[in-house]
């Protein structure tokens, strides 16, 4: 991928891709040096998504039977010659594979689908694909693990699936179920790596062994500052695979992006993620989505703002009316208006907050109607955060809790990463 830190200030340019494949647990290195940009200034090099890097993947599926998994996201970038004006173009990963004549024999589609249109927990049907004509195997189901039949007339599996890097997006479980897959039946994983927009910091409760399932397999922090790539690396090697077995797996990395580079992304992730702000606010107010205070859903403001018909009005300026829309059949408080904050201008943030919550849970008038438990717990990983934020525990103490878990995680995250 040819494509600048942030689109609202920068563009981005396509590039020729060259590479050295790497062994099954490592990446390979690359000595291409992407041209700089000539505009007003001299630009930073453009990020390079694995998909882009097709030399480095392509003889790794020639004569093979191939399996994607993959949604909307799953894209390779065009050249242009205004990027700044127009929107971002693309083709989908599973079209040029097939322009290039690879054998692609089916996709395995996650959460919200291939196309990336069904709302948040509605299943995902299997069917075929209306363009290509391919199968589509439903990994939001009937079952959430490519089956043996499933994959009998596969011979290697490629991944690419956008993240943002919150432990209860599901597309990382769908990653290690796949990975458990792919174990069992000896078939080789490859991952088309992407940057995670939340990989600038690491924060949040852990996972407690108790709770995982699939808003959360393993016990990782909310927000582990990591690309899908290194986490596939660390499912690896931390053996959280079923049997402890490992994948025979390669990840193609990125080029030029590191923890710390803003990215924009040129295409909504799922649904109810629409914009940059969307996404940066998910792993603070995603937690809303195990209670019973509305999050933005039915409105164009998903993930920017919160509020309940049960929250004191006289608290809050800011109302609104959830009702349905693309990617919420049925949003909490539906059609009733809601009190709560627009946070659509906040800051960028680099860390959780739970003052939020906090400030729901303080000027709720019924308090038994904010805390849904069995899905906040899930969604926190611990029952504590419950009950320290119903106990009154102020947000520094509740932070100072997370540490030593934090620590923990850091030292084992570093073995795995890839870009500093």
């Amino acid at each position: 991928m040819a494509f600048l830190n942030c689109l609202k200030s920068t563009f981005f340019i396509w590039f020729l891709l060259v590479v050295a494949c790497g062994n099954p647990t490592k990446t390979e290195k690359s000595t291409y040096e992407p041209t700089l940009v000539l505009t007003d200034t001299i630009v930073e090099k453009p990020i390079i998504v694995a998909a882009n890097r097709t030399n480095a993947y392509l003889p790794l599926l020639k004569g093979k039977r191939v399996g994607i998994v993959g949604n909307q996201t799953t894209i390779i970038f065009k050249p242009s010659k205004d990027s700044i004006n127009t929107p971002t173009p693309y083709i989908h990963l599973v079209d040029s594979l097939l322009s290039l004549q690879v054998d692609v024999k089916k996709v395995f589609a996650p959460e919200h689908g291939f196309r990336g249109v069904v709302d948040a927990g509605e299943k995902v049907k299997d069917g075929v694909d209306s363009k290509t004509g391919l199968p589509l195997i439903s990994l939001y189901g009937k079952n959430r693990k490519p089956s043996a039949e499933q994959l009998k007339d596969i011979d290697v599996v490629l991944f690419d699936i956008q993240d943002v890097g919150v432990r209860f997006y599901t597309y990382i479980a769908t990653l290690q179920l796949v990975m458990e897959a792919c174990a069992a039946h000896d078939i080789p994983l490859i991952v088309l790596d992407r940057p995670n927009p939340n990989a600038h910091y690491i924060d949040g409760p852990t996972m407690e062994k108790a709770h995982t399932g699939f808003l959360g397999m393993t016990e990782i922090p909310l927000v582990y500052g990591m690309t899908i790539g290194e986490y596939a690396q660390m499912i690896n090697g931390e053996k959280w695979i079923e049997g402890e077995k490992k994948a025979d797996l390669t990840v193609i990395h990125l080029e030029n992006w590191t923890h710390e580079t803003e990215y924009s992304l040129p295409v909504r992730p799922s649904p109810n993620l629409p914009n940059d702000i969307a996404i940066n606010l998910y792993p603070s107010l995603g937690l809303f989505e195990g209670t019973n205070v509305n999050a933005g859903r039915g409105t164009e403001l998903q993930f920017q703002c919160y509020g309940a018909s049960f929250l004191d009005s006289t608290q809050y300026s800011f109302r609104y009316t959830p009702m349905p829309n693309f990617g919420s059949k049925s949003p909490k408080e539906n059609g009733k208006i809601c009190f709560g904050k627009d946070l659509s201008e906040f800051p960028r943030m680099s860390e959780v907050s739970v003052q939020w919550l906090i400030d729901a849970n303080i000027n709720s008038e019924d308090k038994t109607k904010v805390f849904n438990k069995s899905g906040f717990t899930k969604h926190a990983g611990t029952e504590k955060l419950q009950e320290q934020i119903e106990k009154g525990e102020l947000e520094e103490t509740i932070k100072e809790s997370w540490q030593a878990d934090l620590t923990k995680f850091k030292k084992i995250r570093n073995k795995y990463l890839l870009y500093l």
